[in-house]
């Protein structure tokens, strides 16, 4: 979700978003943010750190890692690059607009602006890339593989048709330009690694599937007939079977991702021509218009969950937690809704509810300068903190923390005074 959709925040909404892999949800609030574990939310949710004192629209994750970017209300233009169990600011950068969007693997960090998209180097946060005169993004519509070694980024190629580009963010130049809609685009998102991508349209009707090496389309669902909404969220599944889809309205889809194995290709072939035959025959008796034809071909929801609220944004994620199928949906209102999804399909199960409203100002809240996300310390020189985190591992550390702004010279990032 970008800054500009969360024009909610001022009635209390909350910014909520999961991070790469699905293992943590960052909830951002006009009090600041907390991240929750996932790893027992059958059951529980537990909470891994909150921070106080700031009014943050945007909060980003790198995976299970330390390492967060946040963007605040008060400074809509700064990114910061936090360490949070250490309490300290790595770096920030100022940009010339306000930021919409924030993007992060464990190779690049990506800032999108309305017209423009930053492409930085994660392990220095120096800006390797900047794609400039874009069409017109307001609402920060842009998507990043988590998988560094299929490190795309997907943003719409016009504003008024639905073209996604592509564009390899580690070799830094276009790799694709896909026409997957008529209209412009509302929601895009990566396979996990990276190889897949799913659009959905402004209409809102049909979702789709590309392959993003040749552009094929790979999967066509129909959400919906009688009425148009707005796709608020598209995501893969974390083992690559299934899409889910949420909306303004008050149900969210799965999809099954059925793909046909080599072996059984030869047999479909040999089936999919006889039924064109049929088809084309029975097309040139009695003609149909395109779109009727159109609709007849699509794929039908597999499953869907019932939300009790509707005309809410919700974000929506399937992974597996202890072994058992789940389906996560964080709402803008502050709550996490756990669903059980049914193995032959249908309507999926409501397992637990989980309040994510905890971000409440502490009796005596400490002044704004004084949390530890709006003080602007460095890692201590020698550290391997920053560095360590990217990989995963420890080792010797990349850059120490700087402060700069991305309309600069791409090399020019200041460190930080003590």
């Amino acid at each position: 979700m970008s800054l500009l959709a969360r024009t909610d925040i001022d009635a209390g909404g909350f910014f909520v978003n999961f991070n790469q892999d699905c293992s943590s949800l960052a909830v951002g609030s006009k009090n600041g943010y907390s991240l929750f574990s996932l790893n027992s939310v059958d059951s529980n949710l537990d909470q891994i750190y909150t921070s106080f004192g700031e009014d943050i629209c945007l909060v980003e994750r790198l995976f299970s890692s330390s390492l967060v970017a946040v963007v605040s209300l008060n400074a809509p233009r700064k990114l910061k690059v936090c360490h949070f169990k250490k309490g300290t600011e790595i770096c920030n950068y100022s940009y010339s607009n306000t930021i919409l969007a924030v993007k992060l693997n464990r190779s690049r960090l990506v800032v999108c602006l309305e017209e423009s998209l930053y492409i930085h180097n994660i392990r220095d946060m120096k800006v390797v890339h900047t794609i400039r005169d874009t069409p017109p993004n307001k609402t920060g519509l842009c998507a990043l593989a988590s998988d560094s070694d299929h490190c795309y980024l997907a943003y719409p190629g016009s504003a008024t048709v639905g073209e996604v580009q592509i564009f390899d963010a580690v070799n830094l130049h276009a790799k694709i330009m896909i026409p997957a809609h008529d209209s412009p685009l509302a929601a895009i998102a990566f396979s996990q690694i990276g190889t897949e991508i799913a659009t959905a349209s402004e209409k809102g009707t049909v979702i789709r599937v590309f392959s993003v090496s040749d552009g094929s389309k790979l999967f066509e669902f129909r959400r919906g007939v009688k009425r148009c909404v707005s796709i608020a969220s598209l995501a893969f599944s974390t083992c690559s079977k299934y899409l889910c889809c949420s909306s303004n309205t008050e149900t969210v889809h799965v999809f099954k991702l059925e793909r046909v194995s080599p072996e059984t290709n030869d047999e479909q072939g040999a089936g999919d021509a006889w039924y064109g035959k049929i088809s084309k025959a029975f097309t040139n008796y009695l003609p149909l218009p395109t779109q009727v034809t159109d609709v007849f071909s699509q794929g039908r929801a597999f499953a869907s969950a019932l939300l009790p609220v509707a005309g809410l944004r919700h974000s929506c994620v399937i992974t597996t937690i202890q072994k058992a199928l789940r389906m996560l949906v964080a709402s803008q209102d502050g709550y996490l809704y756990v669903y059980q999804i049914p193995t032959e399909g249908g309507e999926c199960q409501l397992i637990k509810k989980h309040d994510l409203r905890s971000i409440e100002l502490p009796p005596n809240p400490p002044r704004a300068e004084s949390v530890p996300i709006g003080v602007p310390t460095v890692v201590p020189p020698g550290g391997s903190s920053y560095a360590a985190t990217v990989r995963g591992a420890s080792g010797s550390s990349v850059g120490s923390g700087g402060a700069g702004s991305a309309d600069k010279d791409h090399h020019d990032h200041h460190q930080q005074q003590q």
